[in-house]
């Protein structure tokens, strides 16, 4: 018994450095998400052009990225000028989710930095951002044609990130739904 006792403190000590060891080679960026590879949650909200309602067959017939933004997020605006650019250079399809967000001060904000988005979905009260799972803003999603969540990206999309790994990603994307 006095044996155990002398060594369960070096056991406990040899049982944390395994695993602080082993986070060290973990991928911070790497978030798991459970709807990989599953629809769409069904949401019914607003656009933030008030003209329509979104819900998630209306957005399918082509993959797209599902980006989650907003005017208090600092990364977010960082982020806009090269979504802006995939958009108008590459014609990447870009749905946003406007996320926990006043509308009057994000149609202001799309006025004054452009608007990259097909449409902007309304998520005032973060009902949709949680069903997606979402820690925070900016996230991406990227969706087939047929609805299905494929990836799921969380940070900033810049130059090096959209070329080295997520261009190839929608691109097999396209190349799956024969665009």
């Amino acid at each position: 018994m006095r044996r155990l006792k002398l060594f369960l403190p070096l056991g406990i000590f040899a049982l944390l450095a395994v695993l602080l060891f082993r986070g060290l080679s973990l991928d911070p960026q790497a978030l798991p998400s459970a709807l990989i590879d599953r629809p769409l949650p069904a949401f019914s909200l607003p656009s933030l052009a008030g003209d329509k309602t979104l819900t998630p067959d209306g957005l399918i017939g082509e993959p797209f990225l599902l980006n989650v933004w907003a005017t208090w997020c600092i990364s977010c605006r960082v982020e806009h000028p090269y979504l802006q650019r995939l958009a108008a250079e590459e014609a990447v399809v870009i749905y946003g989710v406007n996320y926990k967000d006043d509308s009057a001060a994000a149609r202001a904000w799309l006025a004054e930095l452009g608007d990259p988005y097909v449409a902007s979905i309304v998520d005032r009260e973060g009902s949709l951002g949680l069903d997606l799972g979402v820690y925070g803003a900016p996230e991406t999603y990227f969706v087939d044609a047929d609805g299905v969540i494929r990836y799921r990206h969380v940070g900033v999309i810049d130059e090096r990130i959209w070329t080295e790994r997520l261009q190839p990603i929608y691109q097999q994307l396209r190349t799956e739904a024969g665009r």
